[in-house]
């Protein structure tokens, strides 16, 4: 029984990892025929677009009543994206170059709406008016990003033009959608079973198990980068796919039965990743780049983060 529930987890993962690629492949060369800037569709349309099995599991466990797992994969998904994908692409490539146009007080605001999530749950709750903050935060950074770089390269709006659309990629999109809902409600399902199984905190299965299947396909974008032979990670789809999360966690927070409660403590949790972000910045503000051996560093701290997270739950 045991067995067969973590296959039917494992090919939930793997065809989250199908659909999002198809919904995002479609979109690209779509965004493409609408002149969006490179920098637009990796930080805006990428970024969201690949947290779609975020909010196909964020919406399956508010209608489970388990609020506790979008709290942790959502939190977990920044952990696991800038201490877990990015090192794994630079060491499976031998060190990758961080391709982005945000300025340091730009970058250093990113790493802050991502981080409001982790502030908000420090006293176990978050409300409503939280749950606005967060959107609003998403908002203002979304403002300054735009303004600096614009959406559109020539300020033309051709969204509506019947001969960007394309019937294929149309499908694509809606089948792609249909299998990261329907293998999200397996994971959401799966999850609560293995955190019963294992007896860990529903929370804990989340933060690293599930927040890495649901950040699958940046991984894949990473590493398809890297077979290509191509040194340049669009690291804007990172911090924006981070980001994201902050806006998702704020709209779930509205859509749930009342205020988010969690049992955890979580300035364990605020510390370290507000710590391994701060390492993270330091590695790449002045080279643009990381090494192999930074890699391997970033990696390390996301098994100390992970065992800290086991020992405190």
């Amino acid at each position: 029984m045991a067995a067969l529930n973590i296959l039917v987890y494992i090919s939930s993962l793997v065809t989250i990892w199908v659909g999002a690629n198809l919904i995002v492949d479609s979109i690209d060369r779509f965004s493409k025929k609408l002149r969006l800037s490179t920098f637009s569709v990796s930080f805006f349309v990428l970024g969201l677009l690949t947290s779609i099995p975020e909010i196909a599991v964020g919406a399956n466990s508010v209608g489970e009543g388990k609020a506790e797992i979008f709290v942790g994969n959502l939190i977990g998904g920044i952990a696991v994206l800038f201490l877990f994908v990015v090192p794994v692409i630079a060491i499976v490539g031998n060190g990758i170059k961080i391709s982005h146009h945000l300025s340091n007080k730009i970058l250093i605001s990113s790493f802050v709406v991502m981080l409001i999530p982790t502030f908000f749950v420090l006293d176990k709750r978050v409300t409503n008016f939280e749950g606005l903050l967060m959107i609003l935060s998403y908002a203002i950074l979304f403002y300054f990003v735009q303004r600096n770089h614009g959406v559109l390269d020539h300020g033309e709006l051709r969204a509506l033009e019947a001969k960007n659309f394309s019937t294929v990629d149309i499908f694509k999109v809606l089948l792609g959608v249909i299998l990261v809902f329907i293998a999200s409600q397996n994971l959401v399902d799966k999850t609560i079973y293995l955190a019963e199984l294992m007896r860990i905190p529903l929370y804990y299965v989340s933060l690293i198990l599930l927040s890495v299947g649901t950040n699958i396909p940046e991984l894949s974008l990473g590493l398809s980068a890297v077979h290509a032979h191509k040194k340049d990670v669009a690291f804007g789809d990172y911090v924006g796919s981070a980001c994201a999360n902050t806006i998702i966690f704020g709209v779930l927070t509205l859509v749930n039965d009342g205020e988010v409660l969690t049992v955890n403590n979580f300035l364990p949790t605020f510390i370290i990743l507000t710590t391994g972000l701060a390492i993270f910045f330091v590695f790449t503000k002045s080279k643009q780049d990381i090494s192999r051996k930074e890699g391997y560093m970033l990696l390390g701290f996301y098994a100390i983060f992970s065992l800290i997270e086991l020992l405190t739950k």
